[in-house]
């Protein structure tokens, strides 16, 4: 136990004080007394278990007093906090490589699949948000226990261009902040890329990526996150099939999570080799995709740089690292509903600090009660 202001816990002091003074009048009381030629007579005519009852209301009063006490001092208690119990943020690629039907029938609507699967299957208590992202990240559903609201939302997502990882984890870092004090807001002023005038995104700079020793990404443990802080209780698990291509980096927004002690957990999704786009026209917004054959090795749509229709494993091993999260690979869509019904055990319980002065001071009141109640059923100083 710990305590917000430990100097109150001095008023513990006036303890003995009151016991010492309350010994001191039963002494007096004592020489006081009426002397009787016969004790036997007294004790048989007093109620038995008089002379302990008669402590009874003091011994409630000092209670009370003491917790009080501690009361004042602001305690607090380490208390486990399962993921059950929190929140998860699902922070989704949306972005026109999940159009790619290397995984059967596309990317998306395996993706929906599993998500939905996902949804339906948590606690009911656990609430649960929703961040879509492509050239730009948004939050489509704040997280909540609603679980037809996010179904509605999974069912009715539609793909655009780019690929905004780093903006979709500070977005998805915003969302956990505006439900969970100790979480402060992202600094989303890098957030988001800038069209490049072609419909695409201009791909910023990102630092090498370190893949993590193993291959699976950072610890999942119950300690501290960067600088020292606490893991927040509550999660982000991230699909993306492809590479970040503007915005902040997603290594600079792994570590704003990180001192805020978000934990991130990557999922990248699709085989090495997509081939042929097709998306639905409801996955289109509406609009129709004609002329979408496959797609020659290598293809990026950037130049060449990088194959942008591929998840890039290596950020994402290296985000996960950075914010105590892990990494996974689903390269179909079995794996990928696999993964996220087994996300939970990944997660350890967390232990936070809950302040309990309300509860102490919820007992001192019972206390301060039964102290009165006993006064008045055995009277304790008779005039």
């Amino acid at each position: 136990m710990e305590f917000s202001w430990p100097l109150l816990l001095l008023s513990l002091l006036v303890l003995p004080a009151l016991v010492a003074g309350y010994l001191w009048v039963l002494r007096r009381r004592r020489r006081r007394a009426v002397p009787y030629s016969s004790v036997a007579l007294i004790r048989s005519a007093a109620p038995r278990g008089a002379a302990r009852r008669r402590h009874l209301p003091f011994a409630l009063l000092l209670g009370a007093l003491a917790v009080l006490g501690l009361a004042a001092a602001r305690p607090q208690v380490k208390v486990a906090v399962p993921v059950a119990g929190t929140a998860v943020v699902l922070a989704l690629d949306v972005s026109g490589s999940m159009c790619a039907t290397d995984v059967d029938p596309n990317r998306l609507s395996a993706a929906q699949t599993a998500v939905r699967q996902f949804v339906r299957t948590q606690d009911p208590d656990v609430r649960i948000g929703l961040v879509v992202f492509s050239g730009f990240a948004q939050l489509a559903v704040p997280p909540t226990t609603e679980r037809q609201d996010l179904i509605k939302a999974i069912d009715g997502l539609t793909t655009g261009r780019g690929t905004a990882i780093g903006a979709a984890i500070l977005k998805s870092v915003d969302a956990i902040a505006a439900i969970d004090p100790n979480v402060q807001p992202a600094d989303e002023s890098q957030a988001n890329g800038t069209d490049d005038g072609t419909g695409g995104i201009t791909p910023q700079p990102s630092a090498p990526a370190t893949p993590a020793p193993g291959g699976s990404g950072g610890s999942n443990g119950g300690g501290a996150a960067a600088g020292g802080v606490a893991y927040a209780p509550e999660i982000v698990v991230l699909l993306t099939d492809g590479a970040n291509t503007g915005g902040i980096t997603p290594q600079d927004a792994a570590k704003q999570a990180a001192t805020r002690g978000v934990r991130v957990y990557p999922i990248g999704f699709g085989t090495t080799n997509p081939t042929t786009m097709v998306c639905t026209a409801e996955q289109l917004g509406g609009m129709t995709m004609e002329g979408q054959g496959p797609r020659p090795p290598g293809f990026s749509g950037f130049g060449g740089r990088r194959n942008f229709l591929v998840a890039d494993e290596a950020t994402l091993r290296q985000v996960a690292t950075t914010t105590g999260g892990t990494y996974f690979a689903a390269s179909g869509a079995d794996q990928l509903q696999g993964v996220l019904a087994d996300l939970p055990r990944h997660v350890e319980v967390q232990r936070r600090d809950i302040e309990i002065t309300a509860a102490l001071a919820g007992l001192a009141a019972l206390l301060l009660l039964g102290a009165t109640w006993a006064a008045v059923r055995w009277s304790t100083f008779p005039s």
